[in-house]
């Protein structure tokens, strides 16, 4: 268990916390590419990490993330009009650039010398991989661009989606680092989902439910290692990643794509989750991305118009309990994705990490909490944060059974740091 001291040091991700200062140091995504389609489009609203802001595409096609505010009498620059290099509020006419400076001010007289002192707080902005990033830290000390594995790879072997989960972005981290929850959560979903059949490692996952975790550091944070007994003389290794400071990167089941997601807090009561699925050496079939397209997976299928899933909280998840009772649903839930967040955000907007019961089985969620107390202490100490240089995240996950006596990570290197374009590790 977590004091609430520390449970609220974990959680809090405005600016000023020093969770909130860590988070800062790294491009965040925030949208799909897709989202701001093209020059001048309408804008976006993009609430993130606590502070409220707006997002668009300019005539020459760069991006800004400024204040969603206007510096004259607060309206919302969502409600405004992009064109000509700029966002135009409704109100009065004040016009800002994608650097937030003030570039057009009809009501006051350009000698007041007023234009030139109003300029909103803004953001620089990155577009790789089909996303939207965003850089929120000190400017002095802006990282590489983002070098997951797939931001590096062709589009036709990539596909990216998000949802709101209404949680703090913590318990969703947590739980895609619990490997031992996919027994009984998602046992029967591995056998129907298209994109999880066919694998070993399925009836590895069934057959014993008493994984044993070991952790091991690498520069871009953790490898978590789940253990279950495999063929003979052999243990089966399900080996998620978790990057700095919100990644992970699920273990692969036979020939399908690689997943992973980033949980990128909204406030300390929402996030993003998004769900990335790739293959480094090849397209994804049609097939494939027809299944993610169609919610199955990682991915879910939403409200029309919006990233609110289907399924959500306000119709009890469309829960199933004949398929509950009868032993195909766990939590009566249909899809991986819901199954994971409806039980998330079952916990409250913020678990009260005072009253849980840790076990054995819980040691990657001990182990990423006290890495990321560490960071952000480094961080306000002025020392080194793990994960921000390029190749801190040049990992995959891998699923490999191996002898006995072999070290998951020394087993399983080959694939963990494998290069570009190379085949997964994967049963």
């Amino acid at each position: 268990m977590l004091s609430a001291e520390r449970n609220q040091y974990l959680c809090g991700t405005d600016a000023g916390t020093p969770m909130g200062g860590l988070l800062r140091r790294f491009w965040a995504p925030i949208l799909l590419s897709s989202e701001l389609p093209a020059p001048d489009c309408p804008p976006v609203r993009v609430p993130l990490m606590g502070e409220k802001l707006v997002a668009f595409r300019d005539t020459d096609g760069r991006l800004g993330l400024i204040d969603e505010f206007c510096a004259h009498r607060g309206v919302s620059l969502w409600f405004g009009r992009n064109e000509e290099c700029g966002i135009r509020c409704p109100y009065h006419g004040w016009k800002y650039d994608v650097t937030g400076q003030c570039v057009d001010l009809p009501s006051e007289d350009d000698s007041t010398g007023t234009r030139s002192r109003i300029k909103l707080k803004s953001y620089p902005c990155i577009e790789k991989a089909g996303v939207i990033w965003a850089y929120l830290g000190p400017p002095g000390q802006r990282p590489p661009e983002p070098a997951l594995e797939w931001t590096e790879i062709s589009p036709d072997q990539l596909f990216v989606s998000k949802r709101l989960q209404e949680c703090n972005y913590l318990q969703a981290l947590e739980g895609g680092i619990d490997s031992s929850h996919v027994s009984w959560l998602h046992g029967n979903a591995f056998k129907e989902d298209p994109l999880f059949t066919g694998s070993r490692g399925n009836q590895y996952n069934e057959e014993d439910r008493m994984p044993i975790f070991e952790i091991e550091p690498f520069d871009g944070g953790l490898l978590i290692g789940a253990r279950r007994n495999g063929a003979e003389g052999h243990y089966y290794w399900r080996i998620t990643p978790w990057i700095m400071p919100w990644y992970t990167i699920i273990p692969p089941r036979a020939g399908h794509p690689l997943g992973g997601h980033a949980w990128v807090p909204i406030d300390d009561h929402h996030c993003w989750a998004w769900s990335i699925n790739y293959h480094p050496n090849r397209d994804l079939t049609e097939a494939e991305r027809e299944a993610m397209q169609g919610g199955k997976g990682i991915h879910v299928t939403y409200v029309p118009g919006t990233f609110i899933p289907a399924a959500n909280a306000r119709n009890d998840y469309l829960i199933d309990r004949e398929a509950q009772a009868s032993g195909r649903l766990a939590n009566g839930v249909e899809g991986i994705a819901m199954q994971d967040a409806s039980l998330q955000e079952s916990m409250g907007p913020i678990q009260d990490r005072t009253k849980e019961n840790l076990c054995l089985t819980d040691a990657g969620i001990v182990a990423t909490r006290r890495e990321l107390m560490r960071a952000a202490q480094a961080n306000l100490d002025g020392k080194l944060v793990k994960g921000l240089a390029a190749g801190d995240q040049h990992v995959r996950s891998a699923a490999v059974e191996l002898p006995h006596d072999t070290n998951f990570v020394e087993g399983a290197r080959h694939g963990l740091f494998a290069e570009l374009g190379t085949e997964p590790l994967t049963v």
